[in-house]
């Protein structure tokens, strides 16, 4: 049975294989524009500065599904958590400073009536995907949050080149979310084989790093060894 972890990411992913899908035909002139008027259909070749908009575009879904796919996978740890019914005494060092420092953005106010058994809410009470990343996604930022999380960000290198494209896909996105550069500009220079060539080594980074997670959840690495018991 597949995790719910992994069925969010074969969904995304495949959404994103089928735009990439799209790209290859356009630059092979197999998928054109068809145009209605009142002589009838026409079929038009897409103009290549429409093509490099639409190549830029492929930065923006690949960024959508690195950020979603880290996103909810930190929140499975904590849904796991609360789920295991985990206390804050019984959690690895590392996750206890994250817990803490979660607890401080919260509102005492707001969270007062939420707390039931301190041990138990002080986990998952100050939790907020939203604030887990901003745009600021790439390889060495999953190492520094497996390092804080204690799960490995090990990969494969020879099928994920320990994901180096990452950092180009949030640099192309970034300068594209913030007007650095025009669509036109990020997407004249990739031919929609580097770009299904990045998505590939990216799908499969990230592959590798949920399978890393879904090993950590599954041997309750989250809990601190020195324990004798969850």
């Amino acid at each position: 049975m597949t995790s719910i972890l992994f069925q969010d990411f074969n969904e995304r992913s495949k959404e994103v294989s089928k735009y990439f899908i799209f790209l290859k035909s356009l630059e092979q002139g197999t998928t054109k524009l068809a145009m209605e008027g009142k002589a009838g259909t026409k079929i038009k070749e897409v103009d290549p500065e429409l093509a490099k908009t639409i190549n830029a575009s492929a930065f923006l879904l690949l960024y959508n599904l690195i950020e979603s796919t880290m996103k909810n996978a930190i929140e499975a740890i904590f849904d796991d958590l609360q789920n295991q019914g985990v206390s804050f005494d019984k959690i690895r060092p590392e996750l206890k400073k994250i817990v803490l420092r979660n607890l401080k953005r919260r509102d005492p106010d707001k969270i007062f009536a939420q707390i039931q058994d301190i041990s138990l809410d002080i986990v998952k009470i100050g939790f907020n995907r939203e604030e887990l990343f901003s745009g600021n996604i790439d390889s060495r930022l999953i190492k520094e949050t497996a390092k804080k999380y204690g799960f490995s960000a090990k990969t494969e290198y020879a099928k994920t080149t320990d994901g180096s494209d990452l950092l180009i896909v949030k640099t192309n996105r970034n300068d594209l979310a913030h007007g650095i550069k025009s669509f036109a500009e990020v997407g004249k220079d990739k031919s929609a084989d580097e770009l299904i060539e990045i998505k590939n080594k990216v799908v499969k980074y990230l592959r590798q790093i949920l399978e890393n997670i879904e090993t950590y959840l599954d041997n309750q690495e989250y809990l601190d060894s020195s324990t004798n018991s969850p």
